[in-house]
């Protein structure tokens, strides 16, 4: 595990928000306020599906790998002088649709993560190709990992094998499972050692689905330093790295945790 002890602190946003249904245009400009708010923080994390909300409509509403979305989000962290994130309908380079996280730099390059596991009870398994790979993305420092929604209900894809110091979850999480979300999140904190970082929407969607919000950031021991409930805009937390490399040194559970390969 990384000596953390030397690195800045990492200051976070999360915006919780409603979303406007399958309607990009209409989101892009519902966040540039709230991201203009954002400003001063290392990483803004925006929900899953923030331009149309959690449609399963992907041929439809799918953008092209250097599209409208992708672009505007590019030009947002530039503006701001942060990474923002968040996950929209992308048609890859393949033909494939993916629920596609975007992790666009201030420096105009962008990465991205797809989701691994698709939520089979809304039919996402029928609409989307699922993901191949985790992802890591460095900033200040830090190790960070993304991950998206259903992901969160599943250890072995979330289990740390690279150091993790910041797991983030963006998300459109109902309503009817927020006791999953709440209980899920600390454990993934503790598991691996790390902060978790998990952005969820308000609101209701087009299918009447309503979303608690519940968005929150949790320390290593999976205390809460930010829980948002239900409220809509901006929420902003501070990781301190001393504090987690004082942790890991004094209670090195890393050093114990069984080897595993994962299996595509």
């Amino acid at each position: 595990m990384r000596d953390m002890s030397r690195l800045p602190d990492l200051e976070l946003a999360l915006i919780q928000t409603d979303l406007v249904w399958q309607d990009a245009e209409a989101n892009r400009r519902r966040f540039e306020p709230l991201l203009e708010q954002a400003r001063g923080a290392d990483l803004v994390v925006l929900p899953e599906m923030f331009t149309t909300a959690f449609s399963m409509d992907s041929a439809a509403l799918a953008e092209p790998e250097q599209g409208p979305s992708h672009v505007w989000l590019s030009e947002q962290a530039q503006r701001i002088g942060a990474v923002v994130s968040g996950s929209l309908i992308t048609r890859a380079a393949d033909g494939s649709y993916r629920n596609r996280l975007l992790w666009a730099r201030p420096d105009g390059q962008v990465a991205h993560y797809d989701k691994r596991h698709l939520f089979r009870m809304a039919g996402e398994h029928k609409h989307y190709t699922a993901g191949e790979r985790q992802a890591l993305f460095e900033l200040k420092g830090w190790q960070v990992r993304p991950l998206i929604c259903y992901d969160l209900r599943f250890p072995v894809w979330s289990r740390d094998p690279h150091g993790t110091d910041l797991l983030i979850y963006t998300a459109n999480w109902p309503a009817a499972r927020r006791d999953a979300w709440n209980r899920l999140l600390p454990a993934r904190a503790i598991e691996n050692l790390c902060y978790v970082a998990a952005v969820n929407r308000v609101g209701s969607d087009g299918k009447g689905y309503p979303y608690s919000g519940d968005s929150q950031v949790l320390d290593f021991l999976g205390d809460p330093l930010l829980t948002a409930g239900d409220a809509d805009g901006v929420l902003r937390a501070t990781l301190k790295a001393a504090d987690l490399a004082r942790f890991r040194e004094r209670f090195p559970a890393y050093q114990d945790a069984d080897p595993f390969v994962l299996d595509n």
